[in-house]
């Protein structure tokens, strides 16, 4: 582990506890330290073992250091310009700072195969989503605090073109890792009756 200790205590949980408890953490709320690089690269890892339909590996992730983390910044902020000429100069500080909230940045992003072998694309995509959520198991199994962010620079050609995203294919997340300021707090998750339904005849529905 690094050489201080991470905020999140999951040493004492079965594999269970640590996925019935999970929790994103703000990016604005990680802070130093971030995984060492022997920590990262294990979680990057265990962020690739995903369901993968025709093991096309349809995804990929870029691992943005303090300069790029610095210059992309600036493109959020050019780009923002565009899109909110009006907007505030703490506003506009805020998309500076956006990519550098956190020690680590990953990028993952689609990569999508032509449809081949009966793998649409949309089996691809979700695909790439599951590397998202495994590098946010695998950083919060670690001690670490995680977030999955999207926002409007997800979708913006322009950041995309500087990642090396082709403009057919997709930014899926933004993921920030570091250790949380503070302990997470719990927020309400939808109850299970609501949203699971046990179907013993198809006839049911309807």
């Amino acid at each position: 582990m690094s050489d201080t200790a991470p905020a999140l205590n999951v040493s004492d949980g079965t594999p269970l506890d640590l996925l019935g408890t999970r929790r994103s953490v703000l990016a604005a709320q990680l802070a130093a330290p971030g995984p060492s690089p022997g920590e990262l690269d294990r979680m990057l890892d265990i962020a690739v073992r995903v369901p993968d339909h025709g093991r096309l590996a349809p995804w990929r992730l870029q691992v943005l250091g303090p300069a790029a983390q610095a210059e992309l910044g600036e493109i959020f902020v050019e780009e923002f310009r565009e899109i909110e000429p009006d907007a505030s100069d703490g506003r506009i500080e805020l998309e500076r700072v956006r990519p550098r909230r956190s020690p680590v940045l990953v990028i993952v992003s689609s990569r999508t195969v032509p449809d081949r072998d009966g793998v649409p694309p949309v089996e691809q995509l979700l695909s790439c989503g599951n590397v998202c959520f495994n590098l946010l198991n695998a950083a919060t199994a670690m001690g670490y605090g995680a977030q999955w962010v999207t926002n409007w620079c997800a979708y913006n050609d322009r950041v995309k073109a500087a990642l090396g995203i082709p403009p057919g294919e997709h930014l899926v997340g933004y993921i920030h890792i570091g250790t949380p300021k503070n302990p997470p707090a719990e927020r309400r998750r939808p109850e299970t009756a609501d949203v699971v339904t046990r179907i013993e005849s198809l006839s049911e529905i309807g």
